[in-house]
């Protein structure tokens, strides 16, 4: 039932979609103006508006990757060694700030450390490309998944902050898709393992072998999620702030009603549900933010490694895979070859990234130099950035790790 109740959904929204596009400009004027009305003061703010809003005049730069995307950076400087914040899927650099004083760029920058916030291609900070038009040029622009986002836009903000603050190395902090983009990176290219001092994946991601339902439910349907996508043309999905998102922040940022629809009924399900953690009037500020667009063929890579049980490059089939990488199948990713310390802190309640599924990773790394879960037994994906209780159950854990690393 909930599988099915899934396709239903993705067939709706994505005939919307394609309806909405062809009144574009005057649909997403008309439900930008009534979903902004429903948000809360820091749910309609940019990054540099939190920024400021919470003590730091945030300074901003753009950054091109080899294979030409334009990027945007954003540091808070401070005094100290340098921490880069990278962010998960469909999400984007906002969500280690939103929860004002208690985020954790606020708080790392308020003990001094030179924090730096990355952004992946696709996303708002990531929309643009020195050749390619992420609209006009649809199946070139979003041809990418985390593989790309690890070694090249990770690869080139690491480098762009070496360069700038002429550090040898410094120290990293994902969430997500934020951590898998890591393990592509030093396993794919060595060199990067001595430029990272230490990484902190919050809610790693490697493995989804364990995957339980609902999130296995729509994991096993996915190839036909995809073709229904690629079938309609689309590449993008979720763009942000126009009016499919801009609907989906209109339903979830209105109080009870919207926290049982997007909080019960699609944030929780698949990441855990931990509603003391993220309170109703949170989704109000959640939804000015978030989901902040991915490409089809994102999902479709996740898909892949759950459905193959293994850590993986894409699987372009037998012809493409012989021609790309001289095999049938995708080569796996070696992670012995990641020789950079890594701390790995999974969440008892997560259903993305599953204990089991941490612990194998943490077999599999060479160097891990701490491994935890979480005390609290509903903690989740999506706590690892948003709780309010991070200052107690994260915090600790990660001072501890770059006093004793950086």
């Amino acid at each position: 039932m909930i599988t099915r109740f899934f396709l239903v959904t993705c067939i709706i929204f994505s005939y919307y979609d394609i309806t909405l596009a062809t009144y574009e400009d005057e649909f997403d004027s008309v439900f930008a103006n009534i979903s902004d009305a429903t948000l809360s003061e820091d749910g309609k703010l940019n990054f540099t508006q939190l920024a400021t809003k919470y003590g730091y005049s945030a300074d901003q730069y753009d950054l091109t990757t080899e294979d030409g995307y334009i990027l945007t950076l954003f540091n808070l400087p401070g005094n100290g060694p340098s921490v880069l914040l990278f962010h998960g899927v469909d999400d984007i650099c906002d969500t280690f700030i939103i929860r004002g004083n208690i985020s954790i760029s606020i708080t790392l920058a308020n003990a001094g450390y030179n924090i730096w916030l990355g952004n992946s291609r696709g996303t708002k900070y990531g929309r643009r490309h020195v050749t390619l038009d992420p609209d006009a040029n649809k199946e070139e622009f979003w041809d990418y998944s985390f593989h790309e986002i690890g070694s090249y836009d990770l690869a080139a903000t690491i480098d762009f902050i070496r360069n700038k603050t002429g550090e040898d190395s410094i120290a990293t902090i994902g969430h997500s898709q934020g951590t898998t983009a890591h393990y592509v990176l030093a396993s794919t290219r060595p060199e990067y393992n001595e430029r990272i001092k230490v990484t902190i994946s919050l809610a790693p991601i490697a493995f989804l072998s364990n995957l339980a339902p609902p999130v296995s439910l729509v994991a096993d349907v996915g190839p036909a999620i995809s073709l229904l996508f690629k079938s309609l043309g689309m590449e993008e999905i979720l763009q942000d702030r126009k009016a499919l998102s801009n609907i989906v922040t209109l339903i979830c940022s209105k109080g009870l009603i919207s926290y049982a629809l997007c909080g019960f009924g699609a944030l929780f399900p698949f990441s855990g549900v931990d509603p003391s953690n993220i309170e109703p009037e949170f989704l109000r500020t959640i939804f000015g933010h978030y989901p902040a667009a991915t490409s089809r063929k994102s999902l479709v890579h996740f898909d892949q490694v759950y459905l193959r049980k293994r850590f993986s490059q894409y699987d372009y089939g037998t012809i493409k895979n012989l021609a790309k990488y001289g095999s049938i199948a995708p080569p796996d990713y070696d992670l012995s070859a990641i020789t950079a310390k890594i701390a790995l802190i999974a969440g008892k309640n997560d259903q993305l990234s599953k204990v089991k599924d941490v612990e194998h990773l943490r077999d599999r790394l060479p160097n891990v130099v701490h491994y935890e879960v979480s005390e609290p037994k509903l903690w989740s994906h999506l706590d690892f950035v948003w709780a309010k209780t991070l200052p107690i159950h994260v915090y600790p854990t990660i001072f501890k790790i770059l006093e004793k690393y950086v």
